[in-house]
């Protein structure tokens, strides 16, 4: 195999800008990117390993490492024999970062201004991500990606706009609004409009548009007009995904976060009242520093609470240069232990929820591999022989694996 690849660990974002290389990289001959993640221990981990085997699949490649561990894990990732050089993360989508010589070597590394979010490129997947903002602002003291994603930049809505159209001229059903922290979008931009302002926007120029997703949200920062889009406008797709971390106040507060318990339950109860088929997701750290017996079953019950079916399940693990990993640790068998509870809590909720949609019809935008996503997130079987990209009405009769059939 020769020409250039880029392979992509981690978030929607990643996945968007992932794009966005690879439109940078295209011409280059021999050329491996790794667009990294370094969320968690875990995830660096993935890094080193994908890095590994791409040089064992592409021995004569120049392999390029960018993302958030090139910045963050940026003295190990160097010391692999396997990489070639580093991109900071703040420059991945800037041409000039990838046209070095392999003898420039290291000058990659080099640090300079900060890149905006990816815009328009081909998409190669079914939904085309949309980075509307990237970075941020608050200092969660479990967090690095702030370190290594640098304070929040919003686009604009006519970029946004722009790259969606772009996005729906190769025929895309479904746009999806990512960001490291959505919506702190047009804190950054002229009047500081709200996230419901942009949403409006491209549901407003583009009526041709069939379905609209937002990534991972912060509720306490959901805007009148965003909550009302959810709660009315069916091209809005019903899943909102949670960046909730935890169930215990004390634990968000030892977090940094800015909600509490209470404030999701009534968001998704006051949202649940006006939309009764929306899916709630979240993430859920498991073991944060502190953690008692009593703040785990906090995390276990808001699982129930506001009927988490999409769950991400992250084990807690310190990460350099962050208050948490300055606090008392929980032993990592105990950590380990209470992620597979979550884990199990959310598995319950999640086939007690795809009971209720055997016999109901769903709208199904397909993938490559046979299956497709409803509206609200729920995977589904499709007709042998549909055509990736396209929506279709399959009303299941069983749930095998977690799978509609």
């Amino acid at each position: 195999m020769s020409g250039a690849q880029v392979i992509s660990l981690g978030c929607r974002l990643n996945i968007a800008e992932s794009e966005g290389i690879a439109a940078l990289v295209a011409g280059e001959d021999d050329v491996v990117v790794i667009n990294s993640c370094a969320v968690t221990t875990e995830a660096v981990r993935q890094t080193r390993q994908a890095i590994r085997r791409a040089r064992k699949d592409r021995p004569d490649a120049r392999l390029l490492v960018t993302g958030c561990a090139a910045d963050i894990e940026r003295d190990q990732l160097a010391a692999m024999p396997e990489v070639d050089g580093l991109v900071p993360n703040t420059q991945k989508l800037d041409a000039r970062r990838y046209n070095l010589s392999p003898s420039e070597g290291w000058d990659l590394v080099q640090t300079g201004g900060r890149s905006q979010p990816a815009l328009g490129l081909a998409t190669a997947h079914t939904r085309a991500f949309v980075a509307v903002q990237n970075g941020c602002d608050h200092a969660c003291t479990f967090c690095v990606i702030p370190q290594g994603r640098g304070t929040s930049r919003s686009l604009s809505i006519a970029q946004v706009l722009r790259e969606v159209e772009r996005h729906l001229g190769q025929g895309a059903p479904e746009v999806v609004l990512t960001g490291v922290d959505v919506t702190s979008w047009g804190h950054d931009l002229p009047g500081s409009p709200p996230l419901g302002e942009l949403v409006r926007a491209v549901l407003d120029a583009f009526p041709q548009l069939q379905r609209l997703r937002m990534s991972s949200l912060d509720g306490v920062e959901i805007d009148p007009l965003l909550f009302e889009l959810f709660a009315s406008e069916e091209r809005v797709m019903p899943h909102l995904h949670l960046s909730m971390q935890h169930g215990s106040d004390l634990i968000l507060k030892r977090m940094k976060r800015r909600h509490l318990r209470a404030d999701a339950i009534d968001l998704v109860q006051r949202l649940k009242a006006r939309r009764t088929d929306i899916a709630i997701g979240a993430d859920l750290i498991a073991g944060f520093p502190t953690e008692t017996c009593a703040h785990h079953a906090d995390n276990l019950s808001i699982i129930d609470e506001l009927q988490i079916v999409h769950g991400h399940i992250f084990p807690y693990s310190p990460r350099p240069n962050t208050p948490a990993a300055r606090m008392p640790q929980l032993d990592k068998p105990l950590i380990k232990a209470r992620a597979a509870e979550l884990r199990a809590a959310v598995a319950r909720v999640r086939s007690e929820w795809l009971d209720t949609l055997v016999g109901t019809p769903q709208r199904v935008l397909t993938e490559k591999d046979g299956t497709g996503y409803s509206p609200a997130f729920a995977r589904v079987d499709v007709p042998e022989g549909t055509p990736a990209g396209t929506i279709v009405t399959v009303t299941p009769s069983r749930v095998e694996e977690g799978l509609l059939k």
